[in-house]
């Protein structure tokens, strides 16, 4: 019988099929109170790796889901076959191709082609109704007028396509000010949407190499694929000899292989989210760095 999730570099992620990820998110979406829904590959469980606030984020959310070649190798390292590549680039459409019921806002993207990726997302998800939309280059500001714009546009699902860690960070400062709704972060869907990018062959996908691809399009990341592949797949066997020499394996994962995290509880699963400061202490922006996700990023 599989196992329905695993933990890889202190993030524990979800074990299902596509499909019931995609019963799942229908589930999120019609349950009320705040709530957030990520997808973390090999980039993203470096990064937080490096910053245990940023892994304290990602164990808050309801839901996170492993995206990629890495993030399955780590997983079958561990004895566990993933179900399979839950990937926000195919999981996001499926939900809204069926979406009666869902109201969405869209944050991300750059100023100059937001309006475009909205037109497009309407015409190719047309049961769905789209309340609304905002470019990602937001400070702290604006950060908290956008959050009240979706809460008064009655959205029940927002997309935020800001790039990691930027965007999941958004959504645990942010996410209380408009509680009625999912969010999901979606790195770089909106430009597949908007026509900036173009997805891999399907055989590049069914061979898990769509990060060959992705780097050929966009090569200033190809330090990311050639240099961070190889240092979480180091992080990933040193976490599994840690496991070997010890019985306390679930604190060893997190605390030999990755910093010590901000604010561990009792299951090792921080639960309380920071108490953000209501005004920003140095003016600084949230820039897109178009990121992304696994597949898409």
């Amino acid at each position: 019988m599989p196992v329905n999730h695993c933990r890889i570099l202190g993030v524990t992620i979800v074990n299902e099929t596509m499909e019931a990820a995609r019963r799942r998110f229908a589930e999120l979406i019609a349950r009320p109170g705040r709530r957030s829904l990520y997808f973390v590959n090999a980039h993203t469980l470096n990064n937080a790796c490096a910053d245990a606030a940023y892994r304290d984020v990602l164990r808050r959310a309801d839901v996170v889901y492993g995206d990629g070649t890495g993030v399955r190798w780590a997983a079958k390292a561990r004895g566990i076959r993933l179900e399979d590549n839950v990937n926000g680039t195919d999981l996001v459409p499926l939900m809204l191709q069926s979406g009666e019921g869902i109201r969405c806002f869209l944050i991300g993207s750059a100023p100059e082609r937001i309006d475009a990726i909205l037109a497009a997302a309407r015409a190719r998800f047309p049961k769905v109704t789209f309340v609304g939309a905002h470019h990602g280059y937001i400070d702290e500001a604006a950060s908290v007028a956008v959050a009240g714009e979706v809460r008064r546009s009655g959205a029940n699902l927002v997309l935020v396509g800001m790039g990691n860690p930027l965007q999941e960070n958004w959504i645990d400062r942010y996410g209380h000010l408009a509680p009625d709704a999912l969010m999901v972060a979606v790195g770089g869907l909106f430009e597949y949407w908007g026509g900036g990018l173009v997805r891999a062959p399907l055989w590049m996908r069914r061979s898990g190499i769509e990060w060959v691809h992705l780097m050929l399009r966009q090569p200033w990341k190809a330090r990311r694929y050639l240099i961070g592949n190889p240092l979480f797949m180091g992080r990933m066997l040193k976490g599994i000899a840690a496991d070997r020499r010890s019985d306390t394996s679930r604190l060893l994962e997190g605390r030999l292989t990755c910093p010590q995290t901000a604010s561990p509880s009792t299951d090792g699963s921080p639960r309380r989210r920071p108490d953000w400061p209501s005004e920003a202490q140095d003016g600084s922006s949230h820039h897109l760095e178009g990121q992304g996700l696994s597949s898409a990023s």
